[in-house]
């Protein structure tokens, strides 16, 4: 527990972090990679380049510093970026790593201004913060190894197969290299897979979704192919696409994540997606049809085009043999797009058309795209009257908010 005197010295610094946040966890992330360029191993390297991983640090400890007098407000933060963690590998060794370099950024950016006794709030208020996490990823640890199937660390799984989806996704469908049981997970989940890469120095890991339901004897994952093989993004998709085969082993991490269907209510469902989005959002319609055929489930997705629509014919015939209401929205059809009759709606989402066309006063909403199309649907749905806790997504990366 922290005495009264350091909660006041840590909220007298909250303005600070909200003004110079992102200059002193940019600083930190750079002065522990130069002492530590093995943590290279395990972190993003494309939101380390893009500012996205510093950014959402930044705000971390911004809510961190305003709540540390009541550290139960984050515990959903806590929660979510616990299984990112827990997914990568970071352990309890890590933290006191990250704590000196953290402090180390907020005495080079702030000088003078980070006086003994802030550092000195600061190393307790850390301590604290590090306690919550290690304590919250010790259990995730345990129960992803004790499930049936289960592991911990990486496991090496062989891509049994692969399907090209569209132009830019293709599929892996993935199994355990030694045979044995698979753990399950829930619908909207996510795994790790490392990646050592000819001519990189360091290992990438990346999550991506799980794309089907649970219960079967594979993994499966689909996988946009970003453009541009140089670019942070798409160093490790590139790679998958153009370098992965059948037979190859990849090393995975147990399922994670805290954004999934809770499968126990019966309330209409309404998924919507953007692009690659879809992933799990079909995890979570196969899911529905297979335990649950008669729940009402309105499966709404937006993409650029045929071209680009991914797993279009299993959500078609997912949807026939259930109680599913597919609508296709494309925003640049092509020729044989319009003459195939292969979308409903060209545009994008709307307020408007959400007002027309779903029941807004029951369902559950969950959505996954890029922070675009989230920011849209996330602010439609609240201007509309959908509360909060009908309201759920899911982030590719780091944290971030759609209120900004």
């Amino acid at each position: 527990m922290l005495d009264q005197k350091t909660i006041d010295i840590i909220k007298s610094t909250v303005p600070v972090l909200e003004e110079h946040g992102e200059q002193i966890t940019t600083v930190f992330y750079k002065r522990m990679f130069e002492n530590h360029p093995e943590l290279l191993n395990i972190f993003n390297h494309a939101n380390q380049k893009q500012g996205r991983q510093q950014r959402a640090l930044a705000g971390t400890v911004y809510a961190a510093a305003k709540y540390i007098d009541n550290l139960e407000m984050i515990l959903p933060v806590v929660n979510q970026i616990a299984h990112k963690h827990r997914s990568l590998g970071i352990l309890p060794e890590h933290y006191p790593i990250v704590g000196k370099y953290l402090l180390l950024g907020i005495k080079e950016v702030l000088g003078d201004a980070a006086t003994d006794e802030i550092i000195h709030a600061w190393t307790e208020a850390y301590g604290v913060i590090a306690d919550a996490f290690i304590s919250v990823e010790a259990e995730m640890y345990d129960e992803a190894a004790s499930q049936n199937g289960g592991w911990k660390g990486f496991r090496p799984f062989i891509v049994a197969n692969r399907v090209e989806e569209s132009e830019v996704i293709t599929s892996f469908y993935l199994k355990p290299v030694d045979g044995k049981a698979l753990a399950s997970f829930k619908p909207g989940q996510y795994i790790s897979i490392k990646l050592e890469i000819e001519g990189e120095e360091f290992t990438h890991i990346r999550q991506y979704s799980l794309s089907d339901a649970p219960g079967k004897d594979y993994y499966r994952i689909s996988v946009k192919k970003e453009a541009g093989i140089e670019t942070p993004d798409g160093k490790v998709s590139n790679y998958l696409h153009n370098s992965v085969e059948e037979g190859e082993v990849l090393q995975i991490s147990a399922p994670a994540g805290d954004f999934f269907l809770d499968t126990e209510r019966d309330t209409p469902v309404v998924l919507l997606s953007g692009g690659v989005g879809l992933t799990p959002m079909v995890s979570m319609l196969n899911t529905v049809a297979e335990l649950n055929p008669e729940k009402e489930v309105t499966f709404i997705h937006a993409a650029l085009n045929g071209k680009v629509h991914a797993l279009k014919e299993e959500v078609a015939a997912t949807a026939a043999k259930a109680k599913v209401n597919s609508v296709v929205f494309y925003d640049q059809p092509t020729e044989e797009d319009r003459q195939s009759n292969s979308f409903d709606v060209e545009g994008y989402i709307t307020k408007k058309w959400l007002k027309e066309n779903i029941d807004l006063d029951q369902a559950d909403f969950y959505f996954c795209g890029p922070v675009p199309f989230m920011k849209a649907v996330n602010s439609s749905l609240k201007a509309l009257g959908v509360t909060e806790d009908r309201i759920h997504f899911e982030f590719f990366g780091p944290m971030a908010s759609l209120e900004a």
